[in-house]
């Protein structure tokens, strides 16, 4: 509907009506008021209105910085509930610190944060490709190739995120080792999250590209003089920002209680629904692109999302809980908790060894649909239907038995296309040397 109305001002002026009610609920302090399903729907709605608004400013800005640090901006924001929520658990953890309150809302911390991150790849990652290829039926969209024979279709990536690659593998790697000690310390949150912040120095010192060429709100918008299309970008970031962070939220509690009211067990929400509830205004963003046939630019954030949430997202867990405990110290979690870290690394080594030659199948996609939802739903089945401790041991051997399951999968891939690994440590080496010689000096932006 959006994309038929004559004026690009209408678009704008559409979805800032799909936010008015929430803003009205919230301003006026009666979101409380509303029944679980009006706050949902409310919410939503809001949530899907800011999500095209934050696509908006992204693509305008790809004409005054670099399109993978636009992109990078939008990820952090797009995410930026589920930061909100793990910090809200993590903070609960360091408040009662050496209680079993405390380590229960440690345990929700970390549930949260790899529901989020697995959502982030089983669902998204996958889902997007396969709605890429299928909308490439109706579209000119020169990343989908097809091909004959079962499943075999594909969507090429750009080779541009090479470095993207290398920094979340990085990240990986060293998330196999924080469950082994014994908590998420200072030690982690330096690693990761000084590793996000070479990512975005890198980036942010590359040069603007030839962007796209737009349509509809993104080239009304980047037909302004530089300062007006600036204030534009700023605009819609922080409106489409503060939307999101305040109406998530609620939609995802809202929809916690509709799940509580169903019969859904408290912990299975906590650990699934609201982080797909905190992941959706990322998913409508990528899917709008998608549906742009802008799918590169749709996997960019996906891959960013992503990184950030593999890096910040731990790092910042860690941080909230040792001002909250009033000294430093490690957030903890269980046994459950530590088997959870471990399969969402090798989930992510998986999906990576997939994306190695900056393409992913059908096939791979599929396959990547049906290890997490087949794990959901066992897991789902067994704490349903069987008793304690039965259904925790059965539930922590299945962990494992996943994990064992993606890394071998994932190695074989790696093994195979060592030549591809080696042209993205390469590439992005080259980046960083790049970004190096570049030093302080300013990127020209054309106007």
């Amino acid at each position: 509907m959006l994309g038929r109305l004559r004026h690009p001002l209408s678009a704008v002026g559409a979805t800032t009506l799909l936010t008015l009610p929430w803003v009205f609920v919230w301003a006026t302090g009666n979101a409380h008021s509303l029944g679980h399903l009006e706050t949902v729907a409310i919410s939503g709605v809001a949530v899907l209105g800011a999500s095209f608004m934050l696509a908006w400013a992204a693509e305008t800005a790809e004409k005054d910085v670099p399109r993978a640090f636009a992109i990078a901006v939008l990820a952090v924001l797009a995410v930026a509930p589920e930061y909100a929520v793990d910090a809200l658990y993590a903070w609960q953890a360091g408040a009662a610190a050496g209680t079993p309150e405390g380590l229960e809302a440690a345990n929700l911390a970390v549930a949260n944060m790899t529901g989020a991150n697995r959502i982030l790849i089983g669902l998204g990652w996958s889902g997007i490709a396969l709605f890429t290829v299928y909308r490439a039926r109706n579209s000119a969209d020169p990343a989908v190739v097809r091909e004959s024979g079962f499943l075999k279709s594909k969507v090429k990536l750009d080779r541009d995120l090479a470095t993207e690659i290398a920094f979340l593998l990085a990240a990986t790697v060293f998330a196999f080792f924080v469950p082994l000690g014994g908590g998420i310390g200072m030690v982690d949150t330096l690693v990761l999250v000084g590793l996000y912040a070479i990512y975005i120095g890198i980036i942010i010192r590359g040069d603007v590209e030839d962007h796209e060429e737009q349509v509809g709100v993104p080239a009304y918008l980047q037909s302004f003089s530089k300062g007006p299309r600036i204030a534009s970008v700023l605009l819609l970031f922080g409106y489409s920002g503060a939307m999101i962070y305040t109406a998530v939220h609620p939609f995802a509690s809202g929809l916690e209680s509709l799940g509580l009211a169903l019969g859904i067990p408290p912990f299975f929400m906590i650990q699934w629904l609201a982080p797909l509830a905190s992941e959706s205004p990322e998913l409508i963003v990528v899917a709008y692109l998608v549906n742009k046939a802008r799918s590169t630019a749709g996997f960019n954030a996906l891959i960013s999302s992503k990184l950030n949430q593999w890096t910040l997202l731990i790092g910042t867990i860690a941080v909230v809980y040792s001002v909250a405990a009033g000294t430093i110290g490690k957030l903890p979690f269980d046994e459950k908790q530590q088997a959870e870290i471990w399969i969402t690394a090798a989930q992510s080594f998986f999906a990576l060894a997939v994306l190695t030659n900056f393409e992913i199948s059908v096939r791979e996609a599929v396959v990547l649909l049906v290890l997490f939802v087949s794990q959901v739903v066992a897991e789902f089945w067994v704490i349903q239907t069987m008793a304690e401790p039965a259904a925790s041991d059965l539930s922590l051997l299945m962990l494992h038995g996943y994990t064992v399951l993606y890394i071998v999968i994932g190695a074989v891939l790696f093994v195979t296309r060592r030549d591809e690994v080696r042209a993205i440590a390469d590439r992005t080496a080259a980046n960083v040397r790049n970004a190096i010689s570049r030093g302080s000096e300013p990127v020209e932006h054309a106007d």
